[in-house]
């Protein structure tokens, strides 16, 4: 049986640029089904019509018709979802690929992100030069920019673009490793630059002791795809250093702010969790041109040109606290906290510029006040960074496995 690889397009105004790539996807041996998510009735015959999409989503077209536009796109998407999770539960889906301008990325990106990490998903867009954290979420969702607009069919660069585009879902398609769960058991570390030192002991300790390890950037996009990993039953423990994510999530402005709750999953699954407040004071920005006003004049640290770190207030940090507490505390019996005394990044150590002990303080008084008396609270008098810290909060995971094991 041939694999498949869809297309998925809005054959209303790109049928000639579908066809170019389902023709040169099944001249490379895959079946390249059109998945046609417009909203209205195209010249050419896509294998499912926008009609059948409709209603795979569980839509009358006049009922499509008399959404608001928003609204239009996203239910096409969950139609064009319902037959690529089709394909999917047979085993035959090879790869995804679309092309689209602003509608159409968000349609297919709408139905790319129902599936599983590991499927080969590539968006061509005509946005994809601008913000395209909205369409690849934290899904392993790839896109290319056209360089050219869908405008009269193909053409000199439209064909080398499509047939790029198309070639690389075929290559992984035919040469990626497919996503299978380790033999060993899984564990998840949260990670930052700032607190990289702390995260490769651990790394290394736990590795030693014959765990798989997979670090998640503390990016917005990594805690949130850590969280759906641990949703779908890959982690079996969490070493949830870099919290981070978790003051944007809180407070708002940060560009690292996450795409799905923080600290939940463990807690649900109820899985070994210890949690530190790696990078949690301060907010991330991108350039110092980017800070919004009300930050300013505050102790900031300038990374790099495009990252600019900017100190919280005791305020947002007791807030931010709150949450923590309130989110974690189902969690009493597999659950630890563990909190440098000395600071929470490297930036926040006694030597850095954003070193304030007495803000830190602040977010410490709250965890002290709201955690459940059932969960361990570990103070350890280091920096984060400080290989005694990342020393003791492996331990204490440690023990969380291996109690888990016995049970």
């Amino acid at each position: 049986m041939k694999r498949q690889i869809p297309v998925i397009v809005t054959m209303d105004t790109k049928g000639p640029e579908a066809l170019f790539l389902k023709e040169f996807i099944e001249r490379r041996g895959f079946d390249a089904p059109i998945i046609d998510v417009g909203t209205r009735q195209s010249r050419f015959d896509p294998d499912y019509p926008y009609d059948e999409v409709a209603d795979r989503a569980g839509v009358t077209l006049d009922e499509l018709a008399a959404m608001r536009r928003d609204n239009m796109m996203r239910t096409m998407g969950e139609g064009a979802s319902q037959i690529l999770l089709e394909y999917w539960a047979k085993g035959e889906l090879g790869g995804v690929i679309s092309i689209g301008g602003n509608q159409g990325t968000s349609i297919a990106s709408f139905a790319m992100e129902s599936l599983p990490i590991g499927i080969p998903k590539l968006i061509i867009s005509t946005v994809a030069s601008g913000n395209i954290r909205p369409y690849v979420g934290y899904k392993d969702i790839m896109m290319v920019f056209s360089v050219f607009d869908f405008v009269g069919g193909i053409n000199s660069i439209g064909q080398t673009i499509l047939s790029n585009g198309a070639g690389a879902v075929i290559g992984m398609a035919e040469h990626g490793i497919p996503f299978t769960p380790s033999e060993k058991k899984t564990v998840a570390v949260t990670a930052f630059g700032n607190t990289d030192p702390a995260v490769s002991r651990a790394r290394y300790l736990l590795e030693k002791q014959g765990y798989e390890v997979i670090a998640f950037h503390a990016s917005g996009a990594g805690g949130s795809a850590m969280e759906y990993l641990i949703e779908q039953g890959y982690i079996q423990g969490v070493l949830d250093l870099t919290t981070h994510e978790l003051l944007g999530e809180v407070c708002g402005d940060d560009i690292y702010s996450p795409l799905r709750p923080r600290l939940t999953e463990a807690v649900k699954k109820k899985i070994p969790l210890v949690v530190c407040p790696g990078a949690i004071e301060y907010f991330c920005f991108g350039g110092p041109e980017t800070i919004p006003g009300k930050y300013k004049g505050r102790k900031t640290h300038y990374h790099n040109p495009y990252n600019t770190n900017v100190r919280a207030t005791p305020d947002e940090l007791r807030r931010t606290a709150e949450v923590l507490a309130e989110r974690i505390n189902p969690g009493s019996g597999k659950t630890v906290v563990c909190i440098p005394m000395a600071g929470f990044s490297a930036n926040g150590a006694a030597d850095g510029v954003l070193y304030e002990p007495e803000t830190d303080r602040v977010f410490i008084e709250v965890i002290d006040q709201k955690l459940s008396e059932e969960i361990p609270l570990v103070k350890v008098n280091a920096n984060i960074n400080d290989p005694v810290f990342a020393d003791t909060a492996v331990d204490f995971l440690l023990r969380l496995m291996e109690e888990d094991k016995d049970e």
